[in-house]
């Protein structure tokens, strides 16, 4: 998330938003009752059994529930059953636990145990859970038992034993709570001096350092604690917030004038992809110098061409919040997801969840009536799940 006091804001009520209103039933979405599956393909069918398995599943669900694996919904810390609801209407298959609150791991653990999973055919899909647990201004869980993490720019002047140490101290506590992706850490290189004109990161000091070097060492670091210790590390705001005068979150027109496609200040991202991060979190900001014409969240250059291609990441892309942040207000609700992956991306998270249901039918009703767009779901949802396998959350059989 690039901010910290998120207000809903409405979209307008566009057609499509208002055809897909978060109380409507399946009857909406096409083809819901269609589980038909494909005939695996012959390598399919020789792959080992994890592959077997990721294949099964996602041959296994309907329209309406792959799309519902492409949107992450928030939902309050302190009360996670109040999005059960939300999910089980729309098929979703994400949660982000949003807010600040120093509950127990025991009682958090409950809660999330209770958040519903998805069958499908042999295969039980439960759902990531993810939180903010970055430190300073941003440790959603914090006091008691959690204590308090100081900021990136103070975690990055320790030794990398220290970071180290310490990351897989908070990752096993989340870990035990239930969760199973921090959107951490963050990459963002804020040139020195330029802090206080930084309002996303420099502000806060979310920033490990002032030079890509230094960044891409901590980056390393604990990316690799999280992900050693059962959490997915979410890499962001890529391709960089550090050199952007205004909140993505708050702001419509922040504009970097200066990253390149080559530029230095992708290497911290270089680093965590390197390292084994999860995800990888877009920016909702326009990049003049790589794709003028779209904003970051939107961009193939951006996604698909630098990202994916210069870049080989081949694990999950997911944005920043597009449900409440002012960047992406002049866009339907149902057209950010949509316009997402059709520019490469995959997981759609919006922090208010009314907006969910609006993402997940238009992404099915695109994928109806267009081939090429739902290829690109099947393979959305196919890294998708080949995450959640990875962390826990897929298993075939008897797993």
């Amino acid at each position: 998330m690039t901010g910290f006091a998120l207000t809903a804001c409405s979209s307008g009520s566009s057609p499509e938003t208002a055809a897909a209103s978060p109380t409507a039933d399946s009857r909406d979405l096409p083809g819901t009752t269609d589980t038909t599956s494909p005939t695996p393909d012959a390598t399919t069918t020789t792959a080992d059994p994890a592959a077997m398995c990721v294949q099964s599943a996602l041959d296994s669900l309907s329209p309406a529930e792959k799309a519902g694996q492409l949107v992450m919904a928030g939902t309050a810390l302190t009360s996670a059953d109040d999005v059960v609801s939300v999910m089980t209407k729309s098929h979703l298959g994400s949660v982000f636990l949003h807010g600040r609150s120093g509950r127990s791991a025991s009682a958090l653990k409950r809660e999330i145990g209770r958040l519903p999973s998805i069958e499908a055919g042999e295969a039980t899909i439960e759902p990531l859970v993810s939180i903010d647990q970055e430190g300073g201004a941003v440790q959603s869980l914090r006091g008691g038992t959690w204590g308090r993490l100081p900021d990136a720019r103070t975690q990055g002047e320790w030794s990398a034993s220290r970071l180290s140490q310490e990351t897989e101290t908070w990752a096993k506590k989340l870990a035990a709570a239930g969760i199973t992706m921090d959107l951490a850490p963050v990459a963002d290189t804020v040139p020195e001096g330029f802090e206080r004109r930084n309002p996303p990161i420099g502000v806060f000091g979310r920033e490990f350092g002032t030079d890509a070097k230094t960044v891409s060492e901590a980056i390393t670091t604990v990316t690799t604690a999280l992900e050693g210790n059962g959490v997915i590390a979410t890499v962001k705001h890529f391709p960089g917030l550090g050199r952007v005068t205004r909140n993505t979150d708050t702001s419509s027109g922040a504009v970097d004038s200066k990253t390149t496609a080559t530029d230095a200040y992708l290497s911290p991202f270089q680093a965590g992809i390197d390292a084994g991060a999860g995800a990888v979190m877009v920016s909702s900001a326009t990049y003049t110098r790589i794709d003028p014409d779209n904003r970051a969240v939107f961009s193939s250059k951006v996604i698909t061409d630098l990202l994916r291609g210069s870049m080989g990441y081949d694990g999950v892309v997911m944005t920043d919040d597009v449900g409440a942040a002012k960047a992406v207000s002049d866009v339907s609700a149902g057209q950010r997801a949509v316009r997402f992956v059709q520019a490469g991306g995959d997981l759609v998270l919006t922090v208010p969840a009314d907006q969910a249901r609006a993402m997940m039918v238009a992404l099915s009703r695109k994928a109806a009536s267009d081939e090429d767009f739902q290829g690109q779901v099947d393979a959305s949802v196919e890294r998708v799940l080949r995450l959640k396998q990875k962390a826990g959350l897929l298993t075939c059989g008897e797993g």
